[in-house]
C-alpha cells in the first residue's frame, strides 16, 4: 500500500500535514517529511474523520412509492405501506438496494453505517440478505446491523422470537419498538425482553423509543431504568424519543436526571423527525424532535441519522450526513457557534461513542486512516455551506473523489465559499 501526505489542510484552527502509512495515520503536524509518498494537495480542505450513519434503515430504502405514496405524511401509513411492500421482499432485491445506497453513502464520506433490520417476516429474508451485505461491503462501509421487530415484539406473532433468531443468524445489536406494541403493559415487557436478549448475547440495545407526539408515551423512563438495573449504561441507545419534545417541563426535569444517571446515547433523525412528527397538530405545530439541546448541554451523548432514503417514510434523501446535521442546527435551534460545531460532532465523533468504536476512530496517529476532505476551514462552514466533499479515504486509499466546482457570474470568478 502505497504511503500517502496530504499537504497543508486545516485540522482544529491550524494548517497541518497528515502522513498515511501503511492504511494508518502516522504523524500529524507541519511541513513533515515523507520522502516518496504520494503527495496530495488539501489546502484549502477540511480534514475530518469520516461521517458515521447512526440511524438508517437500509432494508427498506429506495422503495419510494412501492406499492404506493404516502400520502398522508403519518409515521402509521409508512409502517403499512412497508408492511405491504416487504410481501414481496427478496434477497436480491434488499441487497441490491442496499448496496446502491451505502454505495451513496460511501462516496459522501460515511465510512460507519448502524441500519436496522425488520425482524417481523417469518422467513427474515432481509436479514439475511443484509447479513450478506455487510460482509460483502466491510472493505468500504463498516455495517452494525440492529435486529428491529418493526409490528412489535408481543404484538407480532412469535415477534420474540424472530428477534433472538435474528441475533443468532449473527445480527449486531437489539433493537425494539415498545411504543407500537397494543399495550402500555406490553410495551414496558418488549423492553424487558429486549435486554433480557442483550445480556444473553452480549449485544448493544438500541430502542426505537417514543417515535410519537404522545406525551404520555414514555418508555424512555423504562429504557433508562433497564440501563441503570444492569449497568449497560453507554451500550443502550435511545433513538428518537420523539415524545420527550411534548413532556411537560417538569416530568421532563426529573426525567433528565435519571438519564444522566443511565448515561445511555441518543439519536435524533430531524429530516424525518420534523416531517413525520406533528401531522395532527393544526396549529401551533410542534417541531417533532427530541430535547436535542437539553440533553447536549446535560451532558449525554447525542448523534443524528437520517433514518430513510427514499422509502415509505421519507420520499428524499441522499445519504449526506450534512443534510440531518444542518437541519438540527434549525429545529434544535443550535445556532450558537459551539452549538453549529456539536452539530456536526453528532455525525462524527459522538455518533462514534453510539456505535462504540470511538477507542479506534478519529485523527489522531495511529487510528485507522480513514477521512473525509471537505471543502471549507472548519466544522462551521462545512455545515453552513453544506460544504461539497472532495475526497474520501478509506484504510490509506483514496476510495472517491469529487471534482471542485467552480461559479462565475457575469464572466467573473465568485467564491461562494467566502465568510464574508
Amino acid at each position: 500500500m502505497a504511503d500517502l501526505v496530504l499537504r497543508g489542510g486545516y485540522l482544529d484552527g491550524e494548517t497541518v500535514d497528515l502522513l498515511i502509512q501503511g492504511g494508518q495515520i502516522a504523524a500529524i503536524g507541519p511541513q513533515l517529511e515523507a520522502a516518496g509518498a504520494t503527495e496530495i494537495d488539501a489546502r484549502g480542505l477540511l480534514l475530518s474523520p469520516p461521517f458515521i450513519e447512526s440511524h438508517i434503515h437500509l432494508d427498506t430504502t429506495l422503495t419510494a412509492g412501492e406499492p404506493k405514496w404516502n400520502e398522508s405524511g403519518t409515521l402509521f401509513e409508512g409502517i403499512e405501506t412497508w408492511a405491504a411492500r416487504k410481501k414481496s421482499l427478496s434477497r436480491e432485491d434488499v441487497m441490491r438496494r442496499a448496496t446502491t445506497l451505502l454505495r451513496w453513502q460511501a462516496a459522501q464520506g460515511v465510512l460507519h453505517v448502524r441500519s436496522h433490520v425488520d425482524t417481523t417476516d417469518p422467513e427474515l429474508t432481509a436479514v439475511r440478505a443484509l447479513l450478506e451485505v455487510r460482509e460483502k461491503m466491510r472493505d468500504l462501509v463498516e455495517v452494525q446491523l440492529v435486529a428491529f421487530p418493526q409490528e412489535g415484539i408481543l404484538s407480532f406473532p412469535k415477534g420474540a422470537e424472530l428477534l433472538e433468531e435474528a441475533l443468532r443468524l449473527g445480527v449486531d445489536v437489539v433493537g425494539g419498538i415498545p411504543h407500537y406494541e397494543l399495550t402500555r403493559d406490553m410495551g414496558a415487557q418488549s423492553v424487558a425482553i429486549s435486554f433480557q436478549l442483550a445480556e444473553k448475547y452480549s449485544r448493544p440495545v438500541d430502542i426505537h423509543c417514543d417515535e410519537t407526539d404522545d406525551p404520555q408515551s414514555r418508555f424512555l423512563e423504562v429504557v433508562a431504568a433497564e440501563a441503570i438495573r444492569t449497568g449497560m449504561g453507554e451500550m443502550v441507545t435511545a433513538s428518537h424519543t420523539t415524545a420527550m419534545g411534548s413532556y411537560d417541563d417538569a416530568y421532563a426535569f426529573k426525567l433528565m436526571g435519571f438519564l444522566r444517571r443511565a448515561r445511555i446515547n441518543f439519536v435524533a433523525n430531524p429530516l424525518i423527525n420534523i416531517t413525520l412528527q406533528g401531522r395532527m397538530d393544526t396549529y401551533p405545530k410542534r417541531r417533532g424532535l427530541t430535547r436535542v439541546k437539553e440533553l447536549w448541554q446535560n451532558g449525554l451523548n447525542v448523534s443524528l441519522g437520517y433514518d430513510d432514503v427514499m422509502d415509505p417514510w421519507y420520499s428524499l434523501g441522499t445519504g449526506n450526513m450534512l443534510q440531518p446535521a444542518h437541519m438540527a442546527v434549525h429545529v434544535a435551534q443550535m445556532t450558537g457557534r459551539a452549538e453549529v460545531v456539536a452539530c456536526y460532532d453528532m455525525v462524527t465523533t459522538h455518533a462514534a461513542r453510539t456505535l462504540g468504536i470511538a477507542d479506534r476512530y478519529g485523527l489522531a496517529v495511529g487510528r485507522p486512516a480513514d477521512l473525509v476532505l471537505l471543502e471549507a476551514k472548519d466544522k462551521w462552514n462545512a455545515i453552513r455551506r453544506l460544504a461539497p466533499i472532495r475526497m474520501v479515504i478509506r484504510g490509506g486509499r483514496v476510495v472517491a473523489e469529487t471534482t471542485a466546482s467552480r461559479t462565475t457570474l457575469l464572466g467573473e470568478p465568485i467564491d461562494l465559499s467566502a465568510e464574508r
